[in-house]
């Protein structure tokens, strides 16, 4: 498997997942508020999840960062790529700490990813699946420039589908 690259911004640092995230995961991933995204998850499902994150990399040469806020060390969050075997193509996604919801985490991170994955990964326009109930998530798909493109079931499941723009020159950074 080829290294995880890291992103920095301003506040966070976007890096691969560890084992040692574990206890920070489970706490968040197993609220309530985690039904959007097939939650909330026990220990197993965490586990799972830490895997599937780890191993979409190797197999996708793409796939989600842990976020770790800068200041304090802590798990922020996840955000990066997603493309199963069964959907019609990736999917930029995240996920945030009850603890980080509201100070802009999740755009900061997700500009962030959307980006490098644009610049160095050639995903370009990529999707995002929102629950048409998750009204958080879909404005923060429109802040990041995101447009309604249709409805869609993903394994049965109602979303909406937001189509993200290809950032112009002025919103791209270099990265190493």
């Amino acid at each position: 498997m080829s290294a995880i690259p890291v992103i920095e911004t301003d506040r966070l640092r976007l890096r691969a997942p560890s084992e040692a995230d574990f206890a920070q995961m489970q706490e968040y991933l197993g609220q309530e508020r985690m039904v959007f995204i097939g939650g909330p998850f026990d220990a197993v499902g965490v586990w799972r999840t830490l895997l599937g994150m780890l191993g979409h990399w190797s197999l996708r040469g793409f796939g989600f960062w842990n976020i770790e806020h800068k200041e304090t060390g802590q798990l922020a969050g996840a955000v990066g790529f997603l493309h199963h075997f069964d959907w019609p193509e990736p999917e930029l996604g995240w996920n945030v700490h009850h603890d980080f919801e509201g100070q802009g985490i999740a755009f900061e991170a997700a500009s962030a990813a959307q980006a490098y994955g644009e610049e160095c990964l050639n995903l370009s326009q990529v999707i995002s699946f929102i629950d048409p109930q998750n009204t958080r998530s879909a404005e923060l798909a429109k802040r990041l420039g995101a447009t309604f493109e249709r409805k869609h079931s993903l394994r049965g499941k109602a979303c909406h589908i937001y189509r993200h723009p290809k950032h112009t020159p002025h919103q791209q950074k270099a990265f190493s």
